[in-house]
């Protein structure tokens, strides 16, 4: 068996690596940058839902949200309708570094992806894709606390 998981990780902690050290000169560190994207492209979300989305459990989506809390690239502000429910936006400083994010993320999947044809790129997203909805499924299992059979 080919050792896909690998690979797929070999290539996240090397983009991660490379985002984290580029992304320095800004005070984002640790993957917060993920973070911040979503907050910028999602403004308004909850805590939940941010780690959710970014499959990580709460306690270490809190600690990055209260680092970009704290730098100034993010703010929380209380619900119209719940003053317990704590929304997130971007601040000025986090408006004006997402575009240099997105630049970055454009740049590497372009390096990734040089020498494939259109149809091969069509391909390893569709197949990526699948791989992600299959541990997707996996992934909400184990955070209700169940055990996989393997």
């Amino acid at each position: 068996m080919k050792e896909l998981l690998r690979e797929v990780g070999m290539i996240a902690r090397a983009l991660d690596s490379i985002s984290n050290m580029e992304f320095k000169e800004y005070d984002l560190t640790k993957g917060q940058y993920l973070y911040l994207v979503r907050i910028c492209e999602n403004p308004g979300i909850i805590q939940e839902k941010l780690a959710e989305m970014i499959k990580v459990d709460r306690t270490t989506a809190a600690r990055a949200i209260k680092k970009l809390e704290m730098n100034g690239f993010i703010k929380k502000l209380a619900d119209d309708k719940n003053q317990k429910i704590k929304r997130l936006f971007p601040t000025e400083k986090g408006n004006k570094v997402y575009p240099f994010i997105i630049r970055e993320h454009k740049y590497s999947e372009e390096v990734a992806l040089t020498g494939f044809s259109e149809e091969e790129v069509e391909t390893i997203f569709y197949l990526i894709h699948r791989v992600r909805k299959n541990i997707e499924k996996e992934w909400d299992t184990v955070k209700k606390g169940n055990k996989r059979n393997y």
